[in-house]
């Protein structure tokens, strides 16, 4: 252990000498200052809290993220071409010890950049929301500055998978398709039984049965909300449809109605309703009645959920900086393993080339639903196939599963939405990006440190 804080010593003074320390620091704490002071709010708590978490937190995490693989890239490439790191080769200390040590120094680094930024947000959230109207401060305090938890109807995607198996297999019989059409024909299918789960008609309504599970032990007496969000197939002449709910258990005295609500399409909803409506069971009822002359249609993904209170905002907050640190020690791993055989500029290009790729995951998903990567044919009226398919499609979708382990996580949303960054999502964020994504990167990173000739390193590059 000696040998490896011996390391990160250097790495910090390398960052001190570099000045790069201080740098990240005030670009940090302007970040968190100055974005407010630009960026007026609308005086709500919502808007309020976009502003201070989403777009603080976003650019601490843009900038950290940055000076990391900068960082990460320079200290061991610029070792090794300046000749430095022949010098701390030939000491008793192995490869692996310096490259860890080099790690250790930059998520240090980390850490108090991390630190310092996160307290900053969270006490200039805590004093300028005594600024909010009292009203807001009370939806703050309860929809946002708190941890809640989350709760959702059953899942229905064996359902569908079921009955769009089922529907796909009667159509094959009734009429010949080829195989080229196969992928097409299943995916209308799957919408059309899709459809049928999420459509109210006109004059309608839709029962959900949520279960809360466990939380019901601790929710009485505690207020719920609904969060719901639908989508038109008709233009209403107001922007807005009219819709009614009923929570509770049906035909009890408990049964509460909320009388006409005006909602808009498309955009998210969430209002409180009254504590003791789920059953012994701990089963929420749901019922929407859609009174429009058009249809509504609530998503599976996101159509309904119910929040409850779970903890306090202080530890929730701190857990969502500690994902925030996950992501920042995969990409100085990163940065490392492409330093440990390529010289600074190339490794840096590589590494920001790796970063591009992450936020390129929307047009790789397209390309694998479609199962094309040359998008829709017009003229043939189906999905371009062609043999680069056959390559490019599996590759990525093992490139989607990759990046996935470390982009399945959303703290900044969910501290901004008042959800809870509950301890298991930590752990999994640890063992996902730090253990199995981190841990990968570090083993061809040490291995290739391990095998590089550094006295003649200069000379090949």
């Amino acid at each position: 252990m000696q040998r490896l804080f011996a390391i990160s010593w250097l790495t910090w003074k390398a960052a001190l000498r570099f000045r790069l320390f201080v740098v990240v620091a005030v670009l940090l704490l302007a970040a968190v200052v100055g974005l407010p002071i630009l960026i007026k709010d609308d005086g709500t708590a919502r808007g309020f809290t976009q502003i201070l978490l989403t777009y603080t937190l976003s650019a601490i995490t843009a900038l950290l993220g940055l000076s990391t693989l900068w960082l990460a890239c320079g200290t061991l490439a610029r070792d090794i071409e300046d000749c430095t790191m022949q010098t701390v080769a030939v000491k008793p200390i192995a490869r692996w010890q310096i490259w860890l040590g080099k790690w250790l120094g930059i998520m240090s680094l980390n850490a108090v950049l991390l630190a310092l930024s996160g307290a900053s947000v969270y006490a200039l959230l805590q004093w300028r929301a005594t600024k909010l109207p009292a009203a807001e401060q009370t939806v703050l305090r309860n929809e946002v500055l708190v941890a809640r938890g989350s709760a959702r109807p059953v899942n229905v995607d064996q359902e569908v998978a079921t009955e769009t198996e089922r529907q796909m297999n009667e159509k094959l019989k009734s009429s010949p398709i080829t195989t080229v059409d196969l992928p097409l024909l299943r995916k209308q299918i799957k919408e059309q039984v899709k459809a049928e789960f999420q459509l109210v008609p006109p004059g309608a309504g839709r029962v959900w049965h949520i279960d809360l599970g466990l939380a019901r032990h601790f929710l009485r007496d505690q207020p719920l909300y609904l969060r719901i969000k639908f989508n038109a197939a008709e233009k209403s002449p107001s922007g807005t449809f009219t819709g009614m709910w009923q929570v509770g258990v049906p035909d009890s005295p408990t049964l509460w109605p909320s009388g006409p609500m005006s909602l808009a399409p498309d955009t998210f909803h969430e209002f409180e309703v009254p504590p003791n409506l789920f059953n012994a069971q701990g089963v929420l009822t749901v019922v929407f009645l859609n009174p429009n002359d058009t249809a509504l249609i609530f998503p599976l993904e996101d159509g309904i959920e119910v929040l409850y209170p779970e903890g306090g905002f202080g530890l929730n907050f701190a857990r969502g900086l500690g994902i925030i640190f996950c992501w920042m020690a995969v990409l100085a791993t990163l940065g490392l393993a492409a330093a440990s055989f390529l010289s600074f500029p190339v490794a840096a290009f590589v590494a920001l080339g790796v970063l591009t790729l992450v936020f390129s995951t929307g047009t790789l998903s397209t390309v694998v639903e479609e199962g094309s990567i040359l998008g829709w044919d017009s003229e043939k009226n189906q999905y371009s196939q062609t043999v680069l398919n056959y390559v490019a499609v599996p590759t990525f979708r093992g490139i989607l599963g990759v990046i996935n382990l470390a982009k399945n996580f959303s703290p900044i949303d969910s501290l901004s939405t008042g959800r809870s960054v509950s301890w298991a999502e930590l752990g999994r964020a640890v063992a996902q990006i730090v253990v199995l994504l981190g841990g990968l990167l570090a083993a061809f990173g040490i291995w290739t440190f391990s095998r590089r000739e550094l006295a003649t390193a200069q000379g090949n590059q």
